[in-house]
């Protein structure tokens, strides 16, 4: 049980501060880019370490099936998992919703410049990118590290900088989902909850054929 309420609660905070890091900028202008991206990135550190103990901080569906694909969860899990992060997300999105009624996406991912097919490779291969990140750094010698936390943390921060002005950088679909069906708005919310899946699913992948290749 204490694992699911980890979960539950980590992406609360991640849905929470992140999405509303978003909604404040969109109302004081204050943080631009670099600070969502800062926000971003902190807070996964501080969840990895607040939580990876208990749950190991996947906070994000797509990380949850991707472990389970690389045999490092088991998949009797993976439902209850998904429903921890759900509720953290959804109650974090209510939450914000009453305290930024005027706020009309809740920080919902959109679509930019160039459009869906755009937003939806940056977004699988970004999501591949960490999920190798996050695979490479919790292997071997470095699983118990404690710079891991902070690695992942830094990816995030450097893909929020690299593809927020384009896609948003979702990489996870509560952080989705959870603002689009609370807000109402759900125009291309097909991408961010396809895209990571598919990225992280590869980032396992390629994982695998890295340590077969060096064994």
């Amino acid at each position: 049980m204490k694992k699911y309420l980890s979960e539950c609660i980590g992406t609360f905070i991640l849905i929470f501060v992140g999405t509303g890091s978003v909604i404040v900028d969109q109302q004081t202008h204050a943080l631009g880019l670099v600070g969502i991206a800062t926000v971003w990135g902190l807070v996964i550190i501080a969840l990895i370490y607040a939580f990876g103990d208990i749950s190991g901080t996947h906070i994000n569906p797509a990380v949850t099936v991707a472990f389970a694909v690389d045999k490092r969860f088991e998949w009797k899990e993976v439902p209850a998992f998904l429903g921890s992060q759900l509720l953290g997300a959804f109650l974090a999105s209510g939450l914000l919703k009453f305290l930024f009624p005027d706020s009309k996406t809740l920080g919902f991912t959109q679509p930019l410049p160039g459009g869906e097919v755009q937003s939806f490779i940056l977004e699988v291969v970004m999501t591949f990118i960490l999920m190798m990140i996050i695979l490479r750094v919790s292997t071997g010698a470095k699983e118990k590290g404690i710079t891991a936390g902070i690695v992942i943390g830094a990816t995030v921060w450097l893909l929020v900088l690299f593809g927020g002005p384009i896609s948003g950088t979702s990489l996870n679909p509560t952080r989705s989902i959870a603002p689009a069906i609370v807000s109402g708005h759900f125009e291309n919310l097909w991408i961010y909850l396809t895209a990571p899946f598919l990225g992280a699913i590869l980032g396992v992948g390629v994982h695998r054929l890295l340590i077969s290749e060096s064994e």
